[in-house]
């Protein structure tokens, strides 16, 4: 059994209107040295491949075809073992 965290985040060239908008209301919350801000997912998925590498090829599959679209987003995944549900 693995976990995996997987982090999607827009690419640095596509415009990020969520951001902007947590930027604006941190400002109006007081937090003026807040500069930036981008917005981006956060998963856990949990799966039973055979091996490390087969979750890792597993999970890029997922990437690629449903959690990130590659146009507009990277990804990144942590992978470690963990235990039974």
């Amino acid at each position: 059994m693995f976990l995996a965290r997987v982090y999607v985040t827009l690419k640095p060239t596509v415009n990020d209107p969520q951001g902007l908008t947590i930027r604006g209301a941190l400002h109006s919350l007081g937090f003026a040295d807040v500069e930036s801000v981008r917005a981006g997912k956060y998963l856990e998925v949990r799966l039973s491949a055979g091996d490390r590498p087969q979750a890792e090829e597993q999970l890029a599959e997922m990437c690629r075809k449903l959690l990130a679209n590659p146009v507009i987003e990277d990804y990144r995944f942590e992978l470690e073992e963990a235990a039974s549900t």
